[in-house]
């Protein structure tokens, strides 16, 4: 038993501390009256107090505002937080939130319900005993309290065997399922409750789909040929994972980033990644051999060198489910309470759900089981909060817990500020963003020295003089990772009273920032680095078209005219070395929306253009994120934070479908700059574009625990990112070290822990992809919205990749992918011929290739109103049957009258 009262806690800063507990804790303080939603069961006033599986599983149920007055116990939480640290999240904002009334009981160190583990008992049976003890302590605890308010303490529980033990005690237990029937005033609840029925086969007209899935016990020892691994669904094609997994019947029930169990087939049934583009046909089709015929389609005779090692899952080792959106299909049985629920992210397959409220929540976004009415089916809010929630962007308002570490205003920088910090205001530093950017990060500076070099300046923002170790505000910042940008809004990473104040480098305003300076010769070779923390205050903030006009405006000559003159001159210096050296110009179509200022709805849709301004900021960024790198794995060779960009594997490159050398990025660079055509200026482009698609992608990484730190895209042998701290975390824990580095700050253990810093690492990795989804799925509703409201237009297009039922092509005017397919639903089925080593498809006497030349008319299509997409349609070149008629009439493809119908009830 824990006989002593103290014990020893380690703080953050490696010192110990002694906690009291033991004897004097007599449980937390409780409302002497708490008011209840009224149960059936349990008509007087009441506590709640779950077990484990009740808060891992029903915490929908718990989050629901007609819960309240829950007792927490130790040994719960303790339980939750190893095995669910979102839930455990959770459940910390209940309890932290007091109309809830969730509180939270030590019990584990209280004289009367702390317990020893039995001998032959196991941990969960004695886990059980001891919130039973608990739950019966404070039953008798109350009743001394208040005899005659007659208050209880409910168990909540859904084992079985757990809640016959507490009735035999004395304990008032019942299950989830019959307290929430219970409470008659809220019948919505019920369609929160998560179903924990045991998973069998999938039965569909009497036959059984799917095989059993094998005991976990079998699959953890059993030795199968390809290891156990998280299950990553193809975004093009949600039939087909990489193993290959190819089939609804070899993912069994799987689905993306579950950790499954897979066993290896015979060679003679290994297949080729598909070639067919899946047609999305409309979120109402619930026909098992529909499937059956699409799996049929995907696999096609191929050449044998094609092949891959392909399997079926024998096991689910761990689901990794999460909060799903998506729509509902109501169903056509009269009075029927299951109905198909259709998530929006594809590669989850089609579930059905129990509800009440199919009828209210037909045509609308919901989080499945029924937890959350999000709104209307393309309303721009809904789509918005779909997509955020969709790629698990935290988005929530700031909490009081994070707003509290903020600086109280009105702020000014102090004396105590500037210790160990230059006094660079004097200096004509501007910065050069995006339109309407409020977020400015950097700013620049070039004059020339006295002995005829130039001192050139990059100065970042403080943001980690306002973020301290180890707060909320460095919690919450290190959980969101990011700052994600979409259309119309933006998510920020930090507090607005940070992002667009106090930390932005507004002009004509005094701000912190951390200063990276350069002395150069006039052929931008670097003669000495310093780095320092500084005061600054900016001349101009300009966009790049205003700083663009001022290098070239022969009129003006004032000193920020000069200092962008000098900077310009010097980046392209620098990007020509760059160059020489091998790092890559590749491309990407980025568009720009232009906004209605009333209805915020996109009225034009552009590709970016770019400035020489917008390289000039670039280069600068480059070489300080350079210089950084480099100081900080001087002074910390086992604890940098560094970004690498591992090397493609030469098969990435097929897609070109030209001898191109990738050994470096150097060759790689002088094959793409090699492959041009006088009478196609278009094609490298579109190389560059391609080439783009081959790159892995880029991480940050624990420099001790990795040895290669090479950047292939920039042919830099190290690299970090240091100048974006108000946007990206990384670049907050960065400015640490460099701080810790220069004597301008002290360490703290977490900065030198390497574990820790490798695990931090991954979920920015994670966070940085989820940003860079969202904010291309923001692009798509974005792109949908435009042309729902201009119709059908034609445009040039270049096809990017050929299929085999389909081509996919780039509009160069609106930086717009799409699909076009040669085989429509219900329509003759033309004569396609396709060349999987070419590649080229063949339609009637027409083929296609690669970068190859067409016209297409584009349309939104409504049909399916879960996933509505741009459509494209072939126009020219012209092929009897398949090609659209030039002269078709302004339309647009909507969803079905029988749809419309539904909807119109």
């Amino acid at each position: 038993m824990l006989k002593s009262k103290t014990f020893l806690k380690k703080t953050r800063a490696g010192g110990v501390m002694k906690i009291a507990c033991g004897g004097a804790h007599e449980g937390p303080v409780l409302e002497p009256q708490p008011l209840d939603p009224a149960s059936s069961l349990c008509p007087q006033p009441h506590y709640l107090l779950p077990d484990t599986n009740v808060l891992l599983h029903q915490i929908d149920v718990l989050e629901d505002p007609a819960i309240r007055n829950v007792i927490v116990l130790q040994t719960v939480l303790q339980e939750v937080r190893n095995r669910s640290a979102p839930v455990y999240k959770r459940i910390r904002d209940l309890t932290n939130n007091q109309e809830k009334h969730f509180y939270t009981f030590t019990n584990e160190h209280h004289r009367e319900t702390y317990i020893e583990q039995k001998q032959g008992e196991n941990s969960n049976d004695r886990n059980d005993r001891a919130i039973r003890v608990a739950a019966k302590w404070y039953n008798e605890h109350l009743k001394k309290m208040s005899a005659e308010n007659q208050l209880q303490v409910i168990l909540i529980t859904n084992d079985r065997k757990n809640k016959e033990k507490a009735l035999e005690e004395g304990i008032p237990a019942f299950t989830c399922e019959e307290y929430v029937k219970s409470l008659t005033a809220n019948p919505e609840l019920i369609d929160r409750l998560a179903c924990l029925s045991e998973e069998g086969n999938e039965i569909e007209s009497g036959k059984i789909i799917f095989s059993e899935h094998l005991p976990l016990i079998t699959t953890r020892h059993k030795i199968w040929y390809i290891p156990s691994r998280n299950i990553r669904a193809s975004r093009e094609n949600y039939l087909e994972a990489t193993i290959i997994l190819q089939g609804l019947k070899n993912l069994n029930r799987a689905v993306h980033e579950d950790i499954v169990a897979v066993e290896l087939l015979p060679k003679n049934q290994w297949v080729a990644p598909s070639s067919v583009v899946l047609h999305d046909e409309g979120q109402n089709e619930d026909d098992v051999e529909k499937e059956e015929e699409t799996e049929r389609i995907l696999k096609t005779a191929v050449n044998e060198k094609m092949l891959k090692p392909t399997g079926r899952v024998v096991g689910i080792i761990k689901r990794n489910w999460r909060p799903y959106c998506g729509m509902l299909s109501k169903s056509d049985i009269k009075e029927s309470r299951r109905h198909l629920f259709t998530p929006a992210e594809k590669r989850i397959p089609r579930i059905r759900i129990e509800t009440r409220q199919a009828s209210a929540l037909e045509g609308r976004r919901i989080i499945g089981h029924f937890v959350k009415n999000l709104g209307e089916v393309g309303d721009k809010e809904t789509e918005t909060e779909v997509l955020l929630l969709e790629h698990d962007v935290p988005h929530q308002p700031f909490s009081q817990a994070v707003l509290s570490f903020l600086p109280k205003m009105p702020w000014s920088i102090t004396e105590k500020d500037m210790k160990n910090r230059e006094d660079l205001r004097h200096l004509c530093i501007c910065s050069v963003d995006p339109p309407g950017c409020t977020d400015i990060d950097d700013a620049l500076h070039c004059r020339e020295l006295e002995n005829g070099n130039l001192e050139v300046g990059v100065h970042i923002a403080d943001v980690s003089h306002f973020i301290r170790p180890g707060n909320a505000l460095d919690q919450e910042s290190a959980r969101r990772g990011t700052t994600v940008y979409l259309c119309e809004k933006r998510i920020d990473m930090v507090p607005e009273l940070l992002s667009s104040n106090l930390c932005s480098l507004r002009c004509n305003v005094d701000r912190l920032a951390f200063s990276c300076i350069w002395e150069m010769n006039h052929n931008a070779e670097i003669l000495k680095t310093r780095f320092t923390k500084s005061a600054i205050n900016s001349k101009a903030s300009l966009t790049y078209a205003e700083a663009q006009m001022r290098i070239d405006s022969a009129a003006m000559n004032d000193d920020i005219t000069i200092s962008l003159r000098g900077l310009n001159k010097l980046a392209k210096i620098l990007k020509r070395r760059r160059i020489e050296k091998g790092a890559l110009t590749l491309s990407s179509p980025e568009v720009r929306f232009h906004m209605d200022s009333e209805t915020h709805d996109p009225i034009d849709l552009q590709t970016k253009e770019l400035r020489e301004t917008n390289s000039m900021v670039e280069e600068f960024m480059l070489l300080a994120n350079i210089s950084v790198a480099k100081k900080i794995h001087e002074e910390f060779s086992e604890h940098a934070l560094l970004r690498k960009h591992p090397a493609p594997p030469p098969s990435n490159y097929e897609i070109l479908n030209l001898e191109v050398k990738t050994d470096t990025a150097k060759s790689l660079a002088d094959s793409l700059d090699r492959a041009d055509s006088a009478t196609f200026p278009y094609l490298n482009t579109l190389l560059r574009i391609l080439a783009t698609r081959c790159m892995m992608q880029a991480v940050y990484f624990c420099s001790g625990m990795d040895n290669d730190f090479h950047h292939y895209g920039l042919a830099s042998p190290i690299y970090t990112h240091f100048t974006s701290p108000i946007r990206r975390y990384a670049d907050i824990i960065v400015h640490r070290l460099l701080a810790v580095a220069i004597g301008a700050d002290s360490t703290y253990p977490e900065l030198t822990d390497k574990h820790k810093l490798a695990d931090l690492c991954k979920n920015l990795n994670f966070r940085h992809k989820m940003a860079q989804y969202a904010q291309r799925a923001s692009v798509a509703f974005h792109t949908q919205l435009f042309f729902k409201s201009k119709g059908i237009v034609s445009e040039e297009a270049y096809i990017l990749f050929v299929k085999k039922n389909a081509i996919v092509v780039l509009i160069p005017k609106y930086g717009l992918e799409g699909t076009v397919f040669f085989e429509e639903k219900d329509k003759p089925k033309p004569r396609l011929i396709y060349d999987d080593e070419i590649p080229s498809l063949k339609i009637e006497n027409t083929v296609f290739h690669i970068f190859d030349k067409v016209k297409v008319k584009i349309m939104l299509d409504s049909s399916n109103l879960q996933h509505q997409k741009i459509r494209m349609s072939l126009v020219e070149p012209q092929i009897p049957g398949i090609s659209i008629p030039i002269d078709t009439s302004n339309m647009d493809i909507s969803e079905p009258e029988k749809k419309k119908k539904k909807l119109e009830k």
